[in-house]
This record gives C-alpha cells, sequence and structure tokens, in this order.
C-alpha cells in the first residue's frame, strides 16, 4: 500500500511534514533520523522502483528499481528540512554509486525523494554547496526525484537498530552512524 505524499495532520495542534531520504541501508538511516527531536516517527521503505509494494527479497534482487528509504515525519516548528538534509549528508558518503560501504546494489544509492518542490530546491542547494566545499573529494551523485510512491518494509524491518542492537553488523555499522549524529548533532537530539 503506498502512503499519502506531502503534509499530514496528526492533530488540531501539530503540523507535521515528511521526508524520505535514501542513503544505503535502511537499518542506518532509520536509527539515525530517530534519535532528533521534531522526528516523530521513521519508517523503513522502498520508493523509487517499478514494483508495486515490493518485498525485502525482490529489492535486495537489485531488479526492482527501488532504493532502501527511510520515510520521516517532522514538525517542521522542531527541526526544519534543511537540518534534516544536514543530518542525511553527515550519515552517508553521497559520492559513491549505488554503495554505501559493504552495501553494494541500486537499492543502496543516495537519494532524496521530494514531496514538494521547496523541498527540491532545498536539496538541490544543499548539494551545490556541498560539492563547492568538497567535503568528500568528489562529486556528489546523489539523486534528487520526486517521490511517486513510498512502500513501507515489513514490521521486521522497522525500529531494527532499537530491537537487534548488538547484532554485528549493528555494531559494526549501525552503530558507528548513531554515535556520529550524537556527537554532531548534540543539541538536536531527544531528551531521555
Amino acid at each position: 500500500m503506498a502512503l499519502s505524499l506531502g503534509r499530514v495532520t496528526r492533530n488540531t495542534a501539530m503540523m507535521t511534514e515528511l521526508a524520505t531520504f535514501a542513503g544505503g541501508c535502511f537499518w542506518c538511516l532509520e536509527a539515525a533520523f530517530q534519535q532528533l527531536k521534531g522526528v516523530s516517527r521513521v519508517r523503513s521503505g522502498y520508493a523509487g522502483g517499478r514494483l508495486p509494494n515490493p518485498t525485502y527479497q525482490q529489492v535486495c534482487s537489485g531488479t526492482t528499481g527501488h532504493a532502501e528509504v527511510v520515510q520521516i515525519e517532522f514538525d517542521p516548528a522542531q527541526i526544519d528540512y534543511a537540518d534534516l538534509l544536514g543530518v542525511f549528508f553527515t550519515i552517508h558518503d553521497p559520492t559513491t554509486l549505488n554503495q554505501q560501504g559493504v552495501d553494494v546494489g541500486t537499492q543502496y544509492r543516495s537519494a532524496i525523494y521530494c514531496h514538494s518542490a521547496a523541498q527540491k530546491a532545498h536539496a538541490e542547494a544543499a548539494i551545490v554547496e556541498l560539492n563547492a566545499a568538497d567535503l568528500w573529494g568528489a562529486p556528489i551523485v546523489t539523486e534528487v526525484a520526486p517521490l511517486a510512491e513510498f512502500y513501507p518494509a515489513d514490521a521486521s524491518h522497522q525500529d531494527y537498530y532499537l530491537r537487534n542492537s548488538r547484532q554485528p553488523y549493528c555494531v559494526a555499522v549501525v552503530a558507528p552512524k548513531v554515535a556520529k549524529v550524537r556527537k554532531h548533532f548534540f543539541e538536536r537530539l531527544k531528551v531521555s
């Protein structure tokens, strides 16, 4: 089932927005963004492909065209889209095509799936600024495209790091990204 795009009304007191990012394994992205004040929900899923309602196994085959993504529901009064982009570009390498570390394939590409023209403009401006700063010594290959559909991953992929933090992949790959967010975005962390 595809989810609706754009703004979502949680209740009359708070308006939330959605952001959708691909930057390697969705377990890493999910764990990083869940820590941030103003983020009310992070869902792992798939976007950017051709097959409706793909399974994890289908996406991992590399034949569906989907990327592993996270869809972030956030309150722009507490954290804005530019801040989310800052975290996104901090926790993955946007210069490697179809790869993040040991994860290789089109499903691990770097992409920003926009929910509005404003998000597209912010994403493109961030890429221009980061390329000019030459932080990685290579050009950014992050795809910027409108979000057509978001398909949630099955329940076993939701809150993966929270439920499996001692699993070897989580210790070796996810935990360092979580630590990086805690170090560089300390003022943005939720208070436990």
